[in-house]
């Protein structure tokens, strides 16, 4: 059963508070930010770092940069990577992006092989995904990685790092499980 309360002078101060209150948050929910359309192979490949909603990041650019090389049958294809070699890159990776070039990507360096779990937060384009043993070996392709999921992808094995490509670079290349990644850190390719 409803009651209504008696109005007092109080009572509609305080409801005239709530309402304020409510309406106050309801734009602030309802406000939309969108990133910048930063091109991760333009000189300066960074979202914006102004943008509102976006977390502290560091520019692409003051990533070091390398070639690396994958070795395929008798085939040999050569990106230009940033390498993410710290914890904070790490995490941050790709996010933010709007586009990658088809000879550019991202080399994720960590200490020690270990099972490695994978999501797209945050990145706006398609990726596909190596996860590298430490051998250098190809031990897992994910293909065509959907952007902004929080479902991860596994390396299903203990993986040293993982090269992220723009997405169909695997299946143009004919790149496969148990191609080589020639690159320093897992020394020369064996056949």
């Amino acid at each position: 059963m409803f009651v209504p309360l008696r109005a007092t002078p109080a009572r509609a101060a305080a409801v005239a508070r709530a309402i304020a209150a409510a309406t106050l948050l309801l734009i602030a929910c309802s406000t939309s930010f969108a990133p910048s359309t930063a091109v991760a192979d333009a000189p300066s490949a960074r979202a914006d770092a102004a943008a509102p909603f976006m977390p502290l990041h560091e520019p692409l650019e003051r990533y070091p940069q390398t070639d690396v090389k994958i070795a395929s049958g008798a085939k040999t294809h050569t990106f230009r990577v940033w390498i993410a070699d710290t914890p904070a890159r790490r995490e941050q990776g790709l996010m933010w992006i709007r586009s990658l070039a088809a000879d550019r990507g991202m080399l994720f360096v960590f200490e020690q092989p270990q099972p490695m779990s994978f999501w797209m937060k945050n990145t706006y384009v398609s990726l596909d995904l190596l996860f590298i043993a430490q051998d250098g070996r190809v031990i897992r392709i994910a293909e065509n990685a959907k952007p902004q999921t929080l479902a991860t992808i596994d390396s299903l094995g203990l993986a040293l790092a993982v090269l992220e490509v723009k997405a169909g670079t695997a299946k143009r290349l004919g790149l496969k499980q148990g191609d080589k990644l020639v690159q320093p850190t897992f020394g020369p390719a064996r056949g």
